[in-house]
């Protein structure tokens, strides 16, 4: 009886042994299937955040949106509230030690440089060099919560007009 009552031990622990192997190889199979898939899901937008930005160049608001991917990478496009047909697209890259910049074409020509500085990875500001002056920039903010990083016109401040925001008095 001991020697049958060991052998069905360890019959029993061999079978044991070998479900957690298998268990063991699935979850292996299972994240290299997740990580082969990883790219396909970054692309297509799975891990990315969209954020409102909100910039002053002059005396002209602009706002609009940025789209941030999780390599760091992203696009942006802006209007004027002062001519809704004058718009900017952008690309930029960013990481949380060193910030992000980028540049961006506007539909009337101009082109500039920016840089920001990234407070969480949904929030910061900037500065952006054009040919047509400086701009400063804040991104996921509320209006009231981005008055501080904005340099507002002398005697104006952001308000909404019933739908859209705007530089007012």
């Amino acid at each position: 009886m001991l020697a049958w009552t060991s052998n069905y031990q360890t019959g029993y622990a061999m079978q044991k042994s070998t479900r957690s192997t298998r268990r063991v190889l699935l979850a292996v199979f299972i994240a290299c299937i997740g990580f082969a898939g990883w790219p396909t899901l970054v692309s297509a937008g799975l891990f990315s955040a969209t954020g409102k930005i909100i910039a002053i160049l002059s005396d002209d608001l602009y706002v609009g949106e940025a789209v941030g991917h999780l390599d760091g990478s992203g696009t942006l496009a802006i209007r004027s509230q002062r001519n809704a047909s004058l718009t900017c697209r952008g690309d930029f890259t960013s990481s949380a030690e060193r910030g992000g910049s980028g540049k961006m074409d506007c539909n009337d020509g101009t082109t500039a440089t920016f840089q920001f500085q990234r407070l969480t990875i949904y929030r910061g500001h900037g500065v952006a060099t054009f040919s047509r002056g400086a701009m400063n920039f804040a991104y996921g903010f509320s209006p009231e919560e981005a008055a501080p990083y904005l340099k507002l016109p002398t005697g104006k401040k952001l308000k909404h007009n019933g739908t859209l925001l705007v530089l007012a008095d």
